[in-house]
């Protein structure tokens, strides 16, 4: 049965509380909405960071918790960056996720501009660009979170900052407050960032991905993965989570598994302020000798800002930090957090040297990385220190012709493989979106998306794959939204779809026990969106 959750702007959203994986989310509600498996609770604070943090009158110190943005924003040298004058100006990271709330920390005016809202909660004006899951507004407050005051030259652990507090959010909702979306949504998505790059005085030069699928076809011909090559070829950089099945999954998810963009795997700073016995996160998806992470940033016990109401706050209030007498924060673990810290980095870099390439940013950002003294493969080139990484950019040493010289995926490959198993179902009739029709029920032709994709022109207006999705007015940094027409994959037309205070059911889910891939429900195994919230 559906239960209720009141999202952070007040819109009632529906989802499967009872069976406890409605979303999406992870198995062992570790950590990672988006992630794998996970070895703890979402809080996930297993070193204690929460107490040790406590001061004797019962608040919380941002200084003294390694999972704070003050302690992380310190240890990846992004504080440095900051002292150079470097924040994020001028720089917009689209957030393809859950949607985002104006929570404090993202409530500046310009900081957040609302593309269209590409998930079945679109269709309601009540939950339209929100987030009812919590996860978009969580990687949203690390990768450019900012309160007012915040003074780039003297952090102060009071005062909530991101890796890129003055850098610029796309809201690209793609999903529901139960997880559930489609491949096709977030392909569509990455095509409409591409196209619409410029607008609104934006200048998109990133992408951040915290989303996967166990793909059972090659990136050379996996749709998704020639999405996020052509958002790479208008340099885009593209920045995507691992997974978080563990170190022994075989394989990372797509589309972090193409090598064209930039896959992110966890660190953990076991509970130490010395760097010498950080490690792999054990949560990171580890890969193959084929493909590993290309690198590691902090992914353990982040604390970012809290959705309140939305459904991981509801269902998992291990999160909540003790002591919070504010109510903001929230704590998660996973390989999306790691990739939001790397996203905030790369707007760090394109701030500091607006002509940077995506490849040239990628070898910056890999080459500056630190190796953990504990070694393995699955590190990548280490722990990213953007310090490092900026202090390069600005001394001009980068290569001018550096270029990756790898093959493009066709992209000729099917939806339904793509999708790896995870599937939406339309509420109406319980029947789950398969083979190769898109999110809204029209049939997708591959070979007609990458000749349109070639052009710049998968978007025609509010159209994509030949049906509209969305409007092309804009108002007040939001692009309005429409009511879709036709049917559904189902067979049942939109506008006979039941949308009772803006409610849909859209749940993605795998075998009996609805362990949706997607969004890894409250087991936070949900592939999809493989990570943490």
């Amino acid at each position: 049965m559906a239960a209720l959750l009141s999202a952070g702007a007040g819109p009632a959203l529906a989802t499967t509380a009872s069976t406890g994986t409605g979303g999406g989310l992870l198995d062992t509600l570790a950590g990672d909405v988006l992630g794998g498996v996970v070895d703890a609770a979402w809080g996930d604070d297993t070193t204690r960071e929460g107490a040790q943090a406590t001061r004797p009158d019962g608040t919380w110190d941002a200084t003294r918790d390694r999972g704070s943005m003050w302690s992380l924003t310190r240890s990846i040298g992004a504080q440095r960056a900051w002292a150079r004058g470097v924040t994020g100006k001028g720089v917009t990271v689209a957030l393809i996720d859950t949607g985002v709330v104006d929570v404090p920390g993202l409530d500046g005016e310009g900081k957040v501009v609302d593309g269209p809202d590409l998930s079945f909660e679109s269709q309601g004006a009540g939950t339209r660009y929100l987030d009812g899951f919590g996860h978009g507004t969580h990687l949203a407050g690390i990768i450019a979170g900012r309160d007012a005051g915040f003074d780039p030259r003297k952090p102060q652990g009071t005062v909530f900052a991101g890796v890129a507090p003055d850098a610029g959010l796309l809201n690209m909702k793609v999903a529901t407050g139960d997880g559930g979306a489609d491949v096709s949504q977030v392909i569509a998505a990455i095509d409409w960032v591409v196209e619409h790059r410029d607008d609104q005085g934006m200048n998109v030069r990133v992408i951040n991905l915290s989303y996967g699928t166990a793909s059972t076809q090659p990136w050379q011909v996996d749709p998704l993965a020639r999405a996020v090559e052509n958002a790479w070829d208008h340099d885009i950089l593209v920045v995507t989570a691992a997974g978080n099945d563990g170190l022994a999954a075989p394989s990372l998810l797509m589309p972090a598994v193409d090598p064209h963009v930039l896959a992110v795997g966890g660190s953990d700073h076991r509970g130490s302020d010395t760097k010498l016995d950080d490690k792999v996160a054990a949560f990171t998806n580890g890969g193959s000798a084929a493909r590993r992470p290309d690198l590691l940033a902090p992914g353990k016990s982040v604390v970012s800002l809290r959705d309140p109401g939305s459904y991981v706050d509801t269902a998992h209030p291990e999160g909540r930090l003790v002591g919070d007498d504010t109510g903001r924060w929230f704590r998660g673990s996973g390989t999306s957090q790691s990739a939001a810290v790397v996203s905030g980095e790369a707007a760090l870099l394109f701030s500091a040297r607006p002509r940077l390439t995506a490849d040239q940013a990628k070898a910056v950002l890999m080459q500056t990385a630190t190796p953990l003294v504990t070694g393995g493969p699955v590190q990548g080139r280490g722990v990213a220190d953007v310090g490092a990484a900026v202090t390069t950019v600005k001394a001009g040493l980068v290569l001018p012709t550096l270029r990756q010289s790898l093959p493009d995926s066709t992209g000729l490959g099917t939806l339904e493989a793509s999708r790896g198993g995870e599937h939406v179902v339309d509420p109406e009739t319980g029947t789950a979106l398969t083979g190769e029709v898109d999110a809204i029920g029209s049939p997708w032709r591959p070979a007609a998306w990458v000749a349109a994709q070639a052009a710049g022109a998968t978007w025609r207006g509010g159209a994509w794959n030949g049906r509209t999705w969305t409007g092309t007015t804009w108002d007040q940094r939001q692009l309005q939204g429409v009511s879709w027409t036709g049917s559904s994959w189902s067979g049942v037309p939109w506008a006979d779809h039941a949308w009772p205070t803006d409610q849909f059911q859209a749940r993605s889910w795998r075998g009996d026990s609805w362990k949706a891939r997607s969004w890894r429900g409250d087991s936070w195994k949900a592939r999809s969106w493989r990570g943490q919230p």
